[in-house]
């Protein structure tokens, strides 16, 4: 067997090897033409209309839903669709490149993700924590120094959206161009679908230069990043609206951040999931990350900013301390994980040795059976799914729309968690099944 080689090796063998067989598609044909045209054609509309009803119909379905039929559905989104500004541009381009130079340049531990499909070991610089604290600071100072008033970008917030829908596409088909011409490594390769290539992605590490690694940049640095950022928007734009914050909105931005920088915390453990280690730089992903996380993720906090609710402490205290308890079970489900990992399954968890199964007979990988993981086999998707009904809850239900994150989430998970029993049932068999035994609960 070949001795795995670093991204940088890879990258310069790529055009000496022929370039990988991609992996089969975990859904079939039909299912990936019929996603790919339903991001096409309801996700760009609904983020604007999700955007719309938020900020300007007073956060009502039934408003928004009147608006549409009075005008009819094309007509109605055309009215409502803001065009990208300037300003909108020189916010996206300016906190993309302020995000992308703090990846390159901050200093962090050299990380290897796990060993790819073509035998390459990805390299990372592990600043994300770093990269995070540098850029909640300088946004507080600049709107402390009077600098940069962030409810500028709550007000140009749809064209922001909107630049983000049409930007992250080209953005995409330059990734697909890139995966033809210049693939960064061998773990790249052609489905000979132009459909199939285009929305699954080309290449599974996709780089510029030797450095700069583009799914890290999308998914943490623009997209989880700027989840971060919103949270702090909105509560500033309330407190510039009304003179102070309420309660409801301190425990979403409070639950919002403390998720986000346990994200950034576990950064290099997030290196190792399906997200980076299997799925490759489509539209799936990278669209979703770039428009998808900005305006889903963090819309919660978007509806509290016209929608200020009084919890009262006991309340308020509550749903705080229920969304940090789910949110640091959510990380120790991971952390189990790791650790177990990392130690070869020479660890303790809970205080004994981990009870463990093997999967496959040239090449062992140990599967956890213990701890949360004995639970169930995505465990980690229940607390992570409660975090968010708890960052949620404070807009109380005068309104559905809000939970509509919540409800998306969900479906995620469960569809994530299939794709990823259908993959190890693909690729360990048997032993697949000896392990799903020792732990039947999937979800």
């Amino acid at each position: 067997m070949a001795k795995p080689r670093s991204a940088a090796a890879a990258a310069a063998a790529a055009a000496k090897a022929p370039a990988a067989a991609p992996p089969k598609t975990v859904h079939s044909a039909l299912v990936t033409y019929a996603s790919m045209l339903s991001l096409l054609s309801l996700c760009p509309p609904f983020v604007i209309l999700l955007w719309y009803t938020m900020v300007h119909a007073d956060g009502s379905v039934v408003r928004a839903y009147e608006h549409l039929r009075e005008h009819g559905v094309l007509e109605g989104l055309k009215a409502i669709w803001p065009m990208p500004t300037m300003v909108a541009w020189k916010i996206i381009f300016g906190f993309g490149l302020f995000e992308a130079a703090l990846q390159l340049l901050l200093p962090g531990k050299r990380f290897e993700g796990p060993v790819s499909p073509s035998g390459n070991v990805p390299v990372y610089k592990a600043n994300g924590l770093q990269a995070y604290a540098v850029t909640l600071i300088t946004y507080l100072s600049l709107w402390w120094f009077g600098i940069f008033n962030p409810a500028i970008v709550y007000d140009h917030l749809g064209e922001i959206y909107s630049a983000l829908v049409f930007g992250s596409f080209v953005f995409c088909i330059f990734l697909y161009i890139k995966g033809h011409l210049a693939p960064s490594s061998s773990d790249s390769g052609s489905s000979g679908n132009v459909i199939i290539d285009f929305y699954w992605g080309m290449e599974l590490y996709p780089r510029i230069g030797k450095h700069f690694d583009i799914k890290v940049f999308t998914n943490c640095r623009f997209g989880m990043m700027s989840w971060a950022v919103l949270a702090v928007t909105y509560c500033i734009k309330q407190y510039e609206m009304n003179g102070r914050v309420a309660d409801s909105m301190l425990v979403n931005t409070a639950l919002m951040l403390i998720y986000v920088t346990k994200f950034f915390w576990w950064e290099s453990g997030y290196w190792c999931t399906m997200d980076i280690a299997h799925d490759r730089a489509g539209f799936y992903i990278c669209w979703g990350c770039l428009v998808w996380v900005p305006s889903i993720y963090t819309s919660p906090g978007m509806y509290l900013v016209n929608h200020p609710v009084n919890l009262g402490p006991q309340l308020a205290l509550s749903i705080l301390l229920a969304g940090i308890l789910c949110i640091y079970i959510n990380y120790d489900c991971d952390r189990q994980r790791q650790e177990f990992r990392r130690t070869n399954g020479k660890c303790s968890i809970w205080g004994k040795a981990p009870s463990k199964t093997t999967n496959g007979e040239t090449k062992s990988s140990l599967l956890l059976t213990s701890g949360w993981w004995g639970l169930s086999r995505h465990f980690h998707y229940v607390p992570e799914i409660l975090s968010a009904f708890f960052w949620t809850v404070p807009a109380l239900f005068d309104h559905f729309l809000p939970y509509f994150y919540v409800i998306f989430l969900t479906i995620l998970l469960f569809d994530r968690a299939k794709r990823d029993d259908d993959r190890c049932s693909s690729k360990y068999g048997k032993y697949w099944k000896m392990y799903c035994n020792k732990v039947p609960c999937r979800d």
